[in-house]
């Protein structure tokens, strides 16, 4: 990334600058370092907020500039937490054991720290023995590791199942949300070695950061998290305005065209598949712990549905609208859902919006699928004074969400 990449792309530094400003903003009106204007819990959803538009990010490369309507994305987002949950989990009870085994009069085996950490973790569900799966819970770096590659590697197998078969448009929709359903069918139960409908929890407790109060610790995961967001944004914006942002984008417009000019469309579909796959990991493996707790609810296949409605609604085909649109939503539904936004009395109904919000939710989908199709994103090209080409009717292509109009200018 040269300085004529950013010069190009003068977007990419205002969004930088924004960001910038808000960490800073936020960080001035925190309770650690500011003039406790804001709560600890509100910084946490801030945070949270920006490890959502990191996950938006991915989803917008994946539909709106290479066309794959995936709705399984959350899935790879909750195996990230799952991830590194293990290890936050184990290192903590460690610390647990060993102060409780430290009383005893004879110095506890390393067997015995173990054995009592499984007991600690999997007594809830009648276990005493850590799962295979856990065999590297007690390292950091290969937990870490793993946040990467196991999403990554069940994406490679399985965009290349589907990629090689060629599957397309909404069948590839149902199959990815099938597989997200059979992940967390299969988390469901007891004997998946992650605790089942339990969970993992306690995520919120850092080890060996007992001493630091949760208000610090809030606000230095929200410097994490913006900082991630940020170079999120800077890497896809510098892959999606070369040579493979262009190549993506024919696919996406017209997949056989593109094939027929030699290019490996399923290669880089299944490149794009697993790296957003990736991207999505490592911002559930910062929402997690400032969520606290992972169950497996959290890969149901509504929690991607609602990752496309983001995307759909800030702008699909233009990072900065994924990031909008994830922010604006996420927030709002935290609004409408938390019991802050006050009951309306109609007389003869109450209308209580944490009952309504999915209903007002599906309704702002609907109306920016039929009126608004470039979504909030869109209201930047009416101050920038875009306007579509003249093709004499002449059709642009089969996606209009996808700054087509934009593009066909240069």
């Amino acid at each position: 990334m040269t300085r004529g990449f950013l010069s190009k792309n003068p977007s990419i530094l205002i969004f930088l600058l924004v960001l910038s400003l808000f960490t800073l903003g936020v960080t001035f009106l925190s309770e650690t370092y500011g003039i406790a204007f804001l709560s600890t819990s509100f910084i946490k959803t801030l945070g949270k907020t920006l490890c959502l538009c990191l996950a938006a990010l991915a989803m917008d490369l994946i539909w709106g500039y290479a066309g794959i309507l995936s709705l399984g994305h959350m899935a790879f987002f909750a195996l990230g937490g799952y991830m590194i949950g293990m290890w936050l989990m184990y290192a903590r009870t460690e610390e647990i054991v060993v102060a409780a085994l430290a009383n005893e009069p004879l110095p506890a085996t390393a067997q015995e720290v173990v054995n009592g950490i499984a007991g600690q973790i999997f007594g809830v569900v009648g276990a005493s023995e850590l799962p295979p799966i856990w065999g590297f819970a007690h390292s950091l770096p290969l937990q870490l590791l793993m946040v990467v590659a196991v999403p990554g590697v069940l994406a490679l197998i399985f965009g290349w199942l589907a990629f090689r078969s060629r599957v397309t448009g909404v069948y590839l929709s149902i199959l990815t949300q099938a597989m997200t359903l059979a992940l967390a069918l299969y988390l469901f139960q007891n004997d998946s070695g992650l605790r089942g409908n339990n969970g993992l929890s306690g995520l919120q407790n850092i080890p060996g950061l007992s001493d630091v109060p949760q208000d610090q610790l809030s606000l230095w995961f929200f410097w994490v998290s913006a900082f991630a967001l940020g170079v999120g944004y800077l890497l896809l914006s510098w892959v999606v305005s070369g040579k493979f942002g262009s190549v993506i984008r024919a696919i996406r417009d017209d997949e056989q065209r593109v094939r027929f000019l030699g290019y490996s469309v399923e290669g880089y579909k299944l490149f794009v598949f697993t790296i957003t796959a990736i991207i999505a990991a490592i911002a559930g493996a910062l929402y997690y712990p400032q969520a606290g707790i992972i169950n497996p609810a959290e890969l149901a296949p509504i929690a991607s549905i609602y990752l496309a409605v983001w995307v759909a609604i800030g702008g699909r085909g233009r990072l900065y609208g994924a990031v909008i649109g994830a922010a604006f939503v996420s927030l709002l539904s935290s609004w409408f859902t938390g019991g802050r936004a006050p009951s309306i009395n109609l007389g003869f109904y109450t209308i209580n919006w944490v009952d309504w919000w999915l209903v007002l939710l599906g309704l702002a989908f609907v109306c920016v699928t039929l009126f608004a199709p470039k979504g909030i994103g869109g209201l930047f090209d009416l101050w920038q004074g875009l306007r579509a080409p003249d093709r004499k009717g002449a059709q642009l292509g089969p996606d209009d969400g996808s700054l087509q109009e934009q593009e066909a200018l240069k």
